[in-house]
């Protein structure tokens, strides 16, 4: 097999390679949508731990349980918060945040509007409370202590907003929650304090979760599509998504238990994570809590925490971080180990995280990140040119005997077995290296497909601009003139490349820049943008050694 056809296979298993992988991403399985099991009331319920998290000692005189009052039997309020950084919704049933919008981010398909995580349209929330029969959960009602609901505009020393609701559960057994939100931040500290008026000594567990539907982000595309779904961080386990329809089968593999890690509900750009503050050991669940006939699933993932035993007439206190705002991995990196990872960059990791770094270091020199992106180019051809220029002689030397090779298949067009022999002769009589062209494009596959990966992925390149209509680099090109001028590149990269002398493989040549343009048609414009640089330096390299080559047999003849 020749270098050409080679080449040829590898450009049309890379093609393949890449829109399989898009394809499965956005046709991913979805739970069967089947008609709840339960009431509402049943499948709504706190969790339950499985294990024992801890070994208190016996509780003599355990308050008698009451039933707690849910959302069904009293009718709840919302109050609003607003801050520099959010939007938010807290509703007084379970005391749960209900609406979190980002005033720093515009919405994905209606820029006029801010960027919702949590929203009713999804049926997402952020919920918390206490395990055992009559504690309040995220079905009580509560209270809501006097105090602002904005944080000022003008700093000063009020750099923090506290929110306090108030629940009463059974036989005085108290719960109050407190968001605090800070200036600037996305991380927001809940702290559950229990007073316990009871005549007896309690150690109730408590619970922090997401509930959520398995509906992807809007704006999602075929070739625009990531992971969204709960995740589990250990240090023994690492990283763990978990895919939606296999927590509706019981499938769904992750840690347990541990004695440290976090738990996060993934999506495009954003993520919200519940990262315990202490190292108390700690159980994990995922589970499918309600389905609807034809509509979409929701499901329940959090984390449950020991709370140590508290004695009657004293209070027990319980801090975490709710971590809700984008995925810039700086941050998310401070915050805890591993949450990091939620950053999607698919199976070349490994290669897509240094290209990101570098691309920031760029980024935070030039400040503009399509300007990033050709220096990054650039960067990687420098890195990459002694392989290239090895690629490039091979094709240039090919060009020079192509007309040796016509003259062979003309002898020889009929044995092929000759035909083949006589080729390698010819190669090696040329010192020609037939496969010399295939590592720099082996090599370019990893690259270009991390690279889609980075601006994909990344926050930082959401809505980002480069120059004129270009305004968000993550996204396709509105007007599809990069990809145009990607096509242009590839057809004088093809006219320098030597002829085939296959009639067949010559059609698929001239066909290939036809079938990449439509390809990245639907690219971001940030890949385009680099294909064309990379193109345009492959053109001067491989004009500069042709001409070399050509003038070097002239002298020679």
């Amino acid at each position: 097999m020749d270098n050409r056809r080679l080449i040829l296979l590898m450009i049309f298993g890379f093609s393949l390679v890449m829109l399989w992988d898009a394809w499965q991403k956005y046709n991913q399985p979805k739970a069967p949508a089947t008609v709840a099991t339960q009431a509402a009331s049943a499948g709504t319920a706190a969790p339950q731990p499985t294990t024992n998290l801890q070994a208190p000692a016996a509780v003599p005189n355990a308050p008698v349980a009451a039933p707690v009052a849910t959302a069904a039997a009293q009718a709840g309020e919302t109050i609003t918060i607003k801050t520099d950084v959010y939007t938010a919704d807290i509703s007084t049933v379970g005391g749960d945040i209900t609406r979190l919008e980002f005033n720093r981010y515009t919405a994905t398909v209606d820029k006029a509007k801010s960027f919702a995580l949590f929203e009713p349209k999804h049926r997402y929330a952020a919920q918390s409370g206490l395990i055992g029969e009559g504690l309040p959960n995220h079905r009580t009602v509560y209270t809501v202590a006097k105090g602002p609901r904005e944080l000022p505009k003008d700093g000063g020393k009020d750099d923090q907003l506290k929110v306090r609701l108030e629940a009463a559960g059974a036989n005085g057994v108290k719960l109050a929650k407190t968001y605090t939100f800070s200036r600037g931040s996305y991380q927001i500290d809940v702290t559950q304090e229990i007073v316990n008026g009871s005549g007896a000594a309690i150690a109730p567990h408590t619970y922090y979760q997401f509930q959520r539907d398995d509906v992807h982000p809007e704006g999602e595309t075929a070739m625009v599509s990531t992971f969204t779904g709960p995740a589990v961080f250990t240090q023994e386990e690492k990283y763990q998504k978990l895919a939606f329809d296999d927590i509706a089968k019981d499938k769904a593999k992750f840690a347990k238990t541990a004695e440290n890690g976090w738990l996060a509900m993934v999506q495009h750009y954003f993520v919200a994570a519940w990262v315990p503050q202490g190292k108390d050991k700690r159980e994990f669940y995922a589970r499918k809590i309600e389905g609807t006939n034809g509509g979409p699933t929701l499901f329940a993932s959090g984390l449950i925490l020991p709370v140590e035993q508290i004695a009657a007439g004293a209070t027990g206190k319980q801090s975490i971080t709710l971590y809700a705002g984008p995925q810039e991995q700086a941050t998310l990196k401070k915050l805890a180990d591993g949450l990091d990872l939620v950053v999607d960059y698919g199976w070349l990791t490994v290669v897509a995280a240094p290209i990101f770094w570098v691309l920031q270091w760029i980024h935070a020199l030039v400040g503009n990140w399509g300007w990033a992106i050709i220096f990054l180019t650039v960067l990687i051809k420098a890195i990459f040119y002694p392989l290239s220029a090895a690629s490039y002689k091979s094709m240039a030397k090919m060009k020079v005997v192509a007309p040796k090779l016509n003259k062979l298949k003309e002898t020889y067009g009929d044995d092929r077995a000759r035909l083949n022999q006589e080729m390698m002769d010819l190669y090696k009589r040329e010192k020609i290296n037939p496969l010399g062209g295939c590592l720099p494009v082996l090599i370019q596959i990893p690259v270009f497909i991390a690279l889609y990966w980075v601006l994909l992925g990344t926050v930082e390149m959401r809505y980002a601009p480069f120059i004129g209509y270009i305004q968000d680099l993550s996204a396709k090109d509105p007007y599809f003139i990069l990809p145009i001028i990607m096509g242009v590149t590839m057809v004088v990269q093809t006219r320098l490349n030597p002829p085939p002398p296959d009639p067949i493989q010559a059609k698929v040549m001239m066909f290939m820049p036809i079938m990449f343009t439509g390809m990245f048609l639907f690219f971001p414009a940030g890949l385009v943008l680099y294909w064309i640089v990379n193109n345009i330096l492959s053109i001067a390299q491989q004009w500069q050694i042709n001409r070399a080559i050509e003038d070097g047999g002239k002298k020679a003849a």
